[in-house]
C-alpha cells in the first residue's frame, strides 16, 4: 500500500526529520462545500496549521496514486472537478486501480496518515452511527479506522445529523479515547455541547500529547478523538438545529437518498434551512480544530512518528 504514496517534498522531509506534520482530509473540500467556499477554507485551514509551525498535508487520490500533502493546483482541482469520488476504507483500492480521482473521508486518511508515520489528524467531524441504524445498520467507517488506526483525530465530535449516544458507544467498544479539549461534554459539531458527559478532559494540547503517548506506549493499536467544541460565536441553538435535522432528514427518505450520498444532502439542506449558518459555523469549526492541531510540536523524540519501514515514493 504504501508503495502507492506520494509524499510532498516538504512533508516528506518533515517526516524524515520527525518535525510536525498535520494530516487534512479532502472530503470537506470535495463533498463539505460550495465552491469557492471550500478551496478558500482549505488555503484557510492550511496557513493556520503553518502558523502553528507544523506542516499540514491534505491527502487525496490523483491518477492512481495517494497524494500526502496537495500541491495548490490540487487543492483547486479538488474544488472545483465535479468527478471526484468520495474515498472511505472500502473505495481506496477501487478508486487506485482505476486511476480515477478520490477525496479522502475520516477513515481513508487516517489509514493513509497512518502509514505516512502522521500521527495528527484534523477535520470536521466524525462520521458515525446514523440515527435509525438499528434498522439501516448505517454506521460509518470512520469508526472502525478510528479503532484499528494510530492517529489522533482533533474534531468538533461527530455531526449532529447523527446518533450521538450510539456513536460514542462504538468508540468505547473500539477502545478509543475520547477526550474533551476544555470541555466535559461530548461537542455536537454546531453547538458546544450535546449533554453526553465525557470521561476525560484535557486543557492543553501538550496534556493531550500524555495522553497519546501513555496510550501508544501500551502497544494498543487504537486512535484517539480530542473532542474540541467550535467557539461561542459561532454556535448554533441545539433545539434549532435539530429541528432542521428533522425536516432535512425526512426529505432525505422522502427521496429515496441513501449510503455515502446522505451526509453531503444532510449538509447541504441544513445550509438553505439555516440561511447559511451551518455552513459558517462548519468553516468556524474546522479552523478553531487547525489551531489546535497546529500546535503539536510537543512531541518528545520517543514518540515522534517516522514514516513507515515500508518506502514510498519521494520518502528519504
Amino acid at each position: 500500500m504504501t508503495d502507492l504514496l506520494d509524499l510532498r517534498p516538504d512533508v516528506a522531509d518533515a517526516l524524515r526529520k520527525g518535525d510536525p506534520v498535520v494530516a487534512l482530509e479532502s472530503t470537506i473540500i470535495s463533498h463539505g462545500m460550495p465552491y469557492p467556499t471550500n478551496l478558500e477554507v482549505a488555503r484557510r485551514v492550511e496557513e493556520i496549521i503553518r502558523e502553528a509551525g507544523a506542516v499540514p498535508a491534505t491527502i487525496g487520490l490523483i491518477d492512481g496514486r495517494i497524494k500526502v500533502g496537495l500541491t495548490a493546483e490540487e487543492l483547486s482541482l479538488f474544488a472545483q472537478a465535479a468527478d471526484v469520488a468520495k474515498v472511505s476504507t472500502r473505495d481506496l483500492g477501487l478508486v487506485l486501480a482505476n486511476g480515477a480521482q478520490g477525496a479522502t473521508t475520516v477513515a481513508a486518511t487516517m489509514i493513509t496518515a497512518a502509514l505516512a508515520g502522521i500521527r495528527v489528524f484534523v477535520t470536521g467531524g466524525l462520521g458515525g452511527v446514523h440515527r435509525g441504524a438499528e434498522q439501516s445498520y448505517d454506521v460509518s467507517a470512520d469508526l472502525t479506522e478510528l479503532g484499528r488506526q494510530k492517529v489522533a483525530v482533533v474534531c468538533a465530535g461527530a455531526k449532529a445529523i447523527l446518533d450521538l449516544p450510539k456513536t460514542l458507544e462504538v468508540l468505547e467498544t473500539g477502545g478509543v479515547p475520547v477526550i474533551g479539549y476544555g470541555t466535559d461534554e461530548f461537542p455536537a459539531f454546531f453547538s458546544r455541547t450535546s449533554g453526553l458527559p465525557l470521561a476525560a478532559r484535557v486543557e492543553t494540547a501538550k496534556d493531550a500529547a500524555r495522553v497519546m503517548k501513555s496510550h501508544w506506549d501500551l502497544g494498543l493499536e487504537s486512535g484517539l478523538v480530542l473532542a474540541n467544541p467550535l467557539p461561542d460565536a459561532a454556535a448554533l441553538d441545539q433545539e434549532q438545529v435539530e429541528a432542521y435535522i428533522g425536516q432535512a432528514l425526512a426529505e432525505a427518505d422522502a427521496e429515496r437518498i441513501t449510503g455515502k450520498d446522505v451526509t453531503p444532502f444532510l449538509l447541504r439542506r441544513l445550509g438553505e434551512l439555516s440561511a447559511g449558518r451551518t455552513l459558517q459555523a462548519n468553516i468556524a469549526l474546522v479552523e478553531n480544530n487547525a489551531r489546535i492541531g497546529g500546535r503539536w510540536l510537543w512531541l518528545t523524540p520517543s514518540s515522534k512518528p517516522g514514516p513507515s519501514t515500508r518506502r514510498s515514493r519521494n520518502t528519504p
